[in-house]
C-alpha cells in the first residue's frame, strides 16, 4: 500500500491550496483516509478524514469551515481543499489510511485524536507566510 501526497508549497495568508493523496495497493472503496499535520516543535494533529463507503467526513475544530475533504474514486485520490490559510496552518501534511470504516462519528473522531492509521504517506510541506 502506498500513499503519495502532493500540492504543498508557499502561500500567503488568506490564500488557498489543494492537497492530493493518491492511494495504490488498496481497494479504494474500503477504509478511511485521513489528513494529519505536524508543525515544527508541535505534536501531530488530525485534521480531517473521510470514508468512501459511508460518505462521511470529520474535521478538527482548527480547520472546520476552512478546509474541505473530498474523494475521487475513479482516480484513487483524496483531496484537501484549504482556504483562508493562516500562518498557524504551516506544517507538514500527511495523508494516512485506516483499513476500516464505520458509520460512526466516534470512529472518525477517535482516528483524528489518536492517529491510529495503518499506512502513512511521506508528507508535503505547506508554508503560509508573507
Amino acid at each position: 500500500v502506498q500513499l503519495v501526497e502532493s500540492g504543498g508549497g508557499l502561500v500567503q495568508p488568506g490564500g488557498s491550496l489543494r492537497l492530493s493523496c493518491v492511494v495504490s495497493g488498496f481497494d479504494f472503496d474500503d477504509g478511511t483516509i485521513g489528513w494529519f499535520r505536524q508543525a515544527p516543535g508541535k505534536e501531530r494533529e488530525g485534521i480531517s478524514c473521510v470514508s468512501s463507503r459511508f460518505s462521511r467526513g470529520e474535521y478538527s475544530d482548527s480547520v472546520k469551515g476552512r478546509f474541505t475533504i473530498s474523494r475521487d474514486n475513479a482516480k484513487n485520490t483524496v483531496y484537501l481543499q484549504m482556504n483562508s490559510l493562516k500562518p498557524e496552518d504551516t506544517a507538514v501534511y500527511y495523508c494516512a489510511l485506516n483499513r476500516e470504516a464505520y458509520y460512526s462519528d466516534v470512529f472518525y473522531r477517535t482516528l483524528l485524536r489518536t492517529g491510529r492509521m495503518d499506512y502513512w504517506g511521506k508528507g508535503t510541506l505547506v508554508t503560509v507566510s508573507q
